[in-house]
């Protein structure tokens, strides 16, 4: 079963429309939110998903071009990567991935971040 988008020119909202087989998708409905007539209604192309395999997005990860605008030096640049890099992830992430990401967009960086990740290496260590 289709579903199509269009777009009234009449009072330019957008609206969804299911038809129960394609051939029924030739004829145009009429506006469900002013009732225009389907000469107003205009069909739009719609986004589309596409599902990746775990080893297709794994060689994406790969890609050296993925690095290629990142800039160390500047935590938005870093943000935007990380943002990438977790919607290529999926679900996978720690539950405190999004805030990281937030902090580093608003300019902070991970050594003044509240509540910086412990990334285990010891801190004021004495010699011995």
């Amino acid at each position: 079963m289709p579903v199509y988008e269009y777009r009234c020119a009449a009072c330019r909202r957008r609206s969804s429309h299911l038809f129960r087989t394609f051939a029924a998708g030739a004829a145009t409905p009429t506006c469900p939110h002013c009732g225009a007539a389907p000469e107003q209604m205009t069909k739009l192309i719609s986004r589309v998903a596409v599902m990746k395999s775990e080893d297709s997005r794994l060689e994406d990860l790969a890609d050296p071009s993925m690095f290629g605008d990142v800039n160390e030096n500047d935590p938005r640049s870093v943000a935007r990567w990380a943002r990438k890099l977790g919607q290529q992830l999926g679900e996978d992430l720690p539950d405190d991935y999004q805030e990281m990401v937030e902090q580093l967009e608003s300019g902070e960086t991970p050594e003044t971040a509240e509540g910086a990740v412990d990334d285990g290496s010891p801190t004021g260590a004495l010699d011995d």
